[in-house]
């Protein structure tokens, strides 16, 4: 009977929430009915947690406001269908959507509403999240409706899961559940900071009002600022050999200059949660803005999961950190002006990204230009500012008009003069960009994130989305060292510096080749930098020992605010003998060079690919793999030779023809170089995931929170260990 009703309903093309077990669901006694909303959770033999999935779920119990038009799920009395009195199957026995038995047991939840009607989890909440907050059967209105959270299999099998037995007093019900209802009393207008017209001018950013912090959080940052110092910068060198002859000279010998930025620990913040990164006390405050893409192709699953991840940043953001809001498509809006993520920051914050709707074209332009505007109107600044950007699509009026005439690829005309890296306002504020799915524009969003100083990461499957956002911040929240700039000096005269190799870091040299710089900027809490510099060493026969380069290092402190110079500068030396045998290379310099070498190869498949010639792209790439196994660091064993192996045959397979690279090659390539040419993690395929070998440098407070992600702990987890700051995990994995 059942099959026939499915038959039939797909024969009238009625929009119905169809399920077809994996195998026959035999009659089983009804479930009891309740008096009020209920969920049952009901799990195989193998006991498999499980977490609740869906296409369009809100934050909070309020129905999402929006006036977006989208089709209902009809029922059978809407639709006129009507279930034969005659069929054995009683009303509470059988899911009234899908017409399949509901039986206990299955690993399917059933919800049983407040009018006693039982249906598949599943069902009910594809047939609600438009809205819909009637029952099928009776036309009852509801109270309370169902929603879930996204579920899917992540790459290689691993799922997304968390036991169902989520504690009810966790952190993040907590905030949901004190959510107000849309229908505003007289004291609480909230809804007019999203709906209200926007100012001409932004500048009406919240500024912290100390005398309105908590006694728990004053008491707090009293105790903190005993122990508010974070530690100075680590600077190593490296020569490339340890003695060059003195009658030889060696042209383009390479010196490698490693930082590492000082650690900081976690704490608790005012309310009483364990969170890394740490506290304010111990970095910097973030103001961030988010500038987040609601086109059309968003509709979905897409805009569902958007807003858990949203979710997800706002609730780790601290109370001194400010958040703001900007939602595009055909045109773009500030939802949410900059407001302090206090417990009713965060409360509106989430209520203002559970009204999120999907409609319209893609103006990325317009939305990076409103979210400039939020940072250049801004009376006040914290001292960490950052932009968010996420897109599923292409720019469809800057880059393309909307009619898909004059298409140009000037993606500078994408972002704001105002905020591009070495601008003219002086401003250092990075566009981190997230290409989400298939069909964004890689080359563009790289472009923006490049010009910015930011990063680009790709998005490839969509339930990854919150651990990209997660990563993100988990860098963005431990800002430990920020203007950080590092000069070196020859200290032979003879000595000429040849080249300074620093990726997408902006260098100089001086006209006489005696000196040059690295412009570093902030560093996130452990992260580490390696800079190569080549010098030309002449022939000396003066003495035993050559002095080559002066390195120093100087930064601000964010929490002092004050400059630090390191006092002793950091000097490289080499011995000249007379005569050595075969010199043995340094491993530092040679797993850098592979590095760049890999970065370079990179980056020349990728121009080759764009010309075309996905052939000759794949030859590069097994040139340098290749190349990499020959070097004295593979001979080792050397974990990041491996990894870089292990991306560039990824990348060879992403090349395999037009279609895979046009889908996700292209992608997986850029996301890619910007993580090596920054020397910072982004998300790209598996890379979020710890078993994976394309794991690059991921700082110990970016591993916490992606794990958090992963885990969905929201409330007081345990402590746990984190693990060393490295580049790449610390033994190969199988992939």
């Amino acid at each position: 009977m059942g099959s026939k009703w499915r038959k039939a309903k797909l024969a009238l093309g009625l929009n119905m929430c169809l399920y077809v077990p994996h195998q026959k669901l035999e009659d089983s006694s009804p479930s009891s009915s309740t008096t009020s909303t209920s969920i049952k959770h009901h799990h195989d033999s193998a006991n498999i947690p499980s977490r609740f999935s869906s296409d369009d779920v809100p934050l909070s119990p309020v129905s999402p406001s929006g006036n977006e038009c989208r089709p209902t799920t009809p029922t059978p009395s809407s639709s006129g269908l009507r279930l034969s009195k005659s069929s054995s199957k009683s009303s509470k026995r059988t899911c009234s959507i899908c017409l399949t038995v509901m039986k206990p047991g299955q690993g399917h939840a059933i919800f049983t509403a407040e009018c006693s009607h039982s249906f598949h989890f599943h069902c009910i909440t594809s047939n609600v999240k438009h809205g819909n907050q009637i029952c099928p059967v009776c036309r009852a209105k509801w109270k309370e409706i169902p929603f879930q959270s996204p579920a899917f299999d992540l790459p290689n099998g691993r799922s997304r899961i968390n036991p169902a037995d989520w504690p009810r007093d966790d952190a993040w019900m907590t905030v949901v559940q004190r959510l107000p209802s849309l229908r505003l009393d007289s004291t609480r207008q909230i809804s007019s900071l999203f709906h209200a017209s926007e100012p001409g001018t932004f500048d009406d950013d919240e500024v912290l009002d100390q005398q309105h912090e908590t006694t728990e959080e004053n008491v707090f940052a009293n105790d903190s600022t005993k122990n508010n110092s974070i530690g100075a910068i680590e600077v190593k060198t490296y020569p490339e050999v340890s003695a060059v002859p003195r009658a030889t000279c060696h042209n383009n010998f390479a010196i490698l200059i490693h930082l590492k930025a000082p650690h900081t620990s976690g704490g608790q913040n005012g309310r009483n949660q364990t969170i890394f990164p740490p506290t304010q006390n111990s970095r910097a405050p973030v103001d961030l803005v988010t500038v987040l893409d609601v086109s059309g192709s968003m509709a979905g699953t897409k805009l569902a999961l958007l807003k858990r991840a949203m979710g997800f940043v706002i609730q780790h953001l601290g109370p001194s950190d400010r958040l703001s809001v900007i939602a595009f498509s055909s045109t773009a809006r500030r939802l949410f002006p900059l407001r302090w993520m206090t417990e009713t920051g965060q409360q509106e914050a989430l209520q203002a990204v559970n009204s999120l709707s999907s409609n319209g074209g893609t103006n990325i332009a317009e939305g990076l230009r409103k979210g400039a505007k939020v940072i250049l109107d801004r009376k006040w600044k914290n001292p960490v500012g950052s932009i968010i950007l996420l897109s599923d699509g292409q720019d469809t009026y800057t880059v393309t008009s909307p009619n898909g005439a004059h298409s140009r690829t000037d993606y500078k005309s994408l972002l704001p003069i105002s905020i591009h890296r070495n601008g003219g306002a002086g401003l250092h504020i990075p566009v981190h960009a997230f290409g989400f799915g298939a069909d964004h524009d890689a080359a563009s969003m790289h472009s923006i994130s490049e010009i910015s100083g930011g990063t680009f990461s790709f998005i490839e499957a969509e339930v990854v989305i919150q651990d990209a956002f997660a990563q993100c911040i988990g860098g963005l929240l431990s800002v430990v060292v920020q203007d950080a700039c590092v000069k070196v000096e020859c200290a032979h005269s003879n000595l000429l510096i040849n080249s300074i190799k620093a990726g997408s870091y902006r260098t100089s040299i001086t006209a006489d080749a005696k000196t040059g710089s690295i412009d570093v900027g902030d560093l996130y809490a452990e992260e580490e930098r390696d800079f190569l510099v080549t010098v030309n060493v002449p022939v000396d026969e003066s003495s035993d020992e050559m002095s080559l380069l002066k390195v120093r290092c100087i930064y601000r402190d964010p929490i002092s605010k004050e400059m630090v110079s390191l006092e002793e500068a950091n000097e490289v030396k080499i011995q000249r003998p007379t005569i050595i045998g075969q010199p043995a290379v340094s491993m530092e310099v040679d797993r850098q060079r592979n590095r760049l070498r890999a970065a370079e190869a990179m980056a020349e498949a990728r121009a080759t690919a764009e010309h075309g010639d996905l052939t000759g792209a794949v030859s590069l790439l097994e040139s340098c793999c290749r190349a990499l196994s020959e070097t004295i660091c593979a001979r080792a064993g050397d974990r990041l030779c491996v990894a870089l192996c292990a991306e560039l045959k990824e990348m060879q397979e992403r090349m395999a023809n037009r279609r895979v690279y046009e889908s996700s090659g292209r992608a997986y390539v850029l996301s890619g170089l910007s993580s090596h040419s920054w020397q910072r993690a982004t998300a790209r395929g598996d890379s979020t995931d710890s078993t994976s070998l394309v794991q690059a440098y991921q700082t110990p407070t970016m591993t916490d929170m992606v794990t958090r992600s992963q885990t969905m702990f929201f409330g007081n987890p345990p402590q746990r260990k984190l693990r060393q700051a490295q580049s790449f995990p610390a033994r190969p994995q199988p992939r």
